[in-house]
């Protein structure tokens, strides 16, 4: 089993920055890929971006691409997120995903954590 603990959301001024940080517990890390979603109110899921066991493999949802970065420290089994030049449209609410799988996918992961709000203000 593994948990996973989001934190760092709040309410930011658009062009502003933010981190995200997702704690991981229960399990070994390193083999886990990890990912971070986002789902705005009245909208479907979104992927934002994936991570593989050595940071080898990364992928972006196009909404983000350029804006953020997703990174890992297996060292501290936490995964992040670092938002810069944030929109109005990025407010959702930011969910981290874990999975044994070989490489990071855009829909499928078996752990989830509980969220954690992002609110830009225009």
């Amino acid at each position: 089993q593994v948990q996973l603990v989001e934190s760092g959301g709040g309410l930011v001024q658009a062009g502003g920055s933010l981190r995200l940080s997702c704690a991981a517990s229960g399990r070994t890390f390193s083999n886990l890929v990890m990912a971070w979603f986002r789902q705005a109110t009245g909208k479907e899921r979104e992927f934002v971006a994936g991570i593989g066991w050595s940071s080898s493999r990364i992928y972006y949802g196009d909404s983000v691409k350029g804006r953020f970065t997703i990174s890992r420290d297996n060292a501290k089994n936490t995964v992040y997120l670092q938002m810069n030049s944030l929109k109005p449209e990025d407010t959702a609410v930011y969910y981290c995903a874990a999975d044994w799988a070989r490489v990071p996918s855009t829909t499928t992961y078996e752990y989830w954590g509980q969220g954690t709000q992002v609110t830009v203000s225009s």
